[in-house]
């Protein structure tokens, strides 16, 4: 009983802290970051795939990210999404797509600012560093992206070798490569917040003080996202008739904004964990100052 009271306290703790450092501005700063970065990624990932000689590889890139999204929110996007992935482009390295890393990396930016809003830390890093890291860390996304799907379009023939040389039954190709795009999707998001609270922020935090943040953000954001689509399911056409041609980008929006909110509310309960097992009287503020002063010493 008294340690749900203060995990209740904890709770409510992190709350009045995400409030208090203006959590849902923070919020939609991120959505709409997120939202602009959205398409300047899809064609870092054509571009990638084109280099590698494969258009497939692109397609299932795109599918593992839309498989985290409820279906009216992924359907509403669908024929944006297309005309990005079919329009054709130069090779790798042309101006385009190095705006486009760049546009790209805004995302990871504004992550940045809100986890370091939320652990009450001050960035100490140059900008210039800073951004460099969230090109570098679009890159590796787009690429570990491309290896993901790289295995799911192998997915088939691996099967077949299965069957082959294995007296085992194995369920349809389809089955399969749907759990697996289910599984390597989970994976992936679980892997992007594990490192995204672990080294974005200024800081380091071990593996336990950002796990119970990152577990929260994983189960709110399914709950979120089954009841976002049971609502479109039932009044998207508001948005139809509110925003006209802009009704897909306005879903997008809103569904990322719930889901921005999670995360900073995610490292926000992180924080307020952490603040519960410092000395009465000590903030968090001072903690990381006093931590920072026991390394340079």
């Amino acid at each position: 009983m008294t340690y749900l009271i203060n995990a209740i306290k904890i709770a409510i703790d992190a709350f009045y802290t995400f409030l208090a450092d203006d959590g849902w501005a923070i919020a939609s700063h991120i959505a709409l970051s997120a939202l602009m970065a959205l398409f300047p990624f899809l064609i870092v990932i054509t571009s990638l795939a084109g280099f590698f000689g494969s258009k497939e590889l692109a397609d299932q890139a795109v599918l593992l990210m839309l498989e985290t999204w409820p279906n009216q929110v992924a359907n509403a996007l669908s024929g944006e999404i297309q005309n990005v992935l079919t329009t054709p482009r130069g090779g790798l390295l042309t101006i385009g797509v190095v705006l486009a890393i760049y546009f790209a990396s805004n995302g990871v930016e504004s992550l940045r600012v809100g986890l370091n809003r939320a652990y009450a830390v001050v960035e100490p890093r140059r900008w210039y560093w800073l951004r460099l890291e969230s090109i570098g860390y679009t890159l590796v996304a787009a690429i570990m992206s491309l290896a993901m799907s790289f295995m799911i379009v192998l997915g088939p023939l691996i099967l077949a070798t299965a069957r082959r040389y294995i007296p085992l039954h194995v369920d349809s190709n389809e089955n399969l490569l749907t759990f697996a795009r289910y599984g390597i999707a989970t994976f992936a998001l679980v892997s992007a917040l594990f490192i995204v609270h672990a080294w974005l922020p200024a800081g380091r935090r071990s593996f336990l003080q950002i796990l119970p943040g990152i577990v929260f953000t994983m189960i709110a954001s399914l709950v979120s996202g089954i009841v976002f689509g049971q609502y479109l399911a039932r009044f998207a056409d508001n948005y139809v008739t509110t925003y006209a041609g802009l009704a897909s980008v306005m879903i997008a929006l809103v569904f990322l904004y719930f889901i921005a909110a999670i995360f900073v509310y995610g490292g926000e309960l992180n924080a307020a964990i952490i603040k519960s097992r410092l000395p009465d009287g000590v903030s968090l503020q001072a903690a990381q100052l006093l931590k920072r002063g026991e390394k340079q010493a």
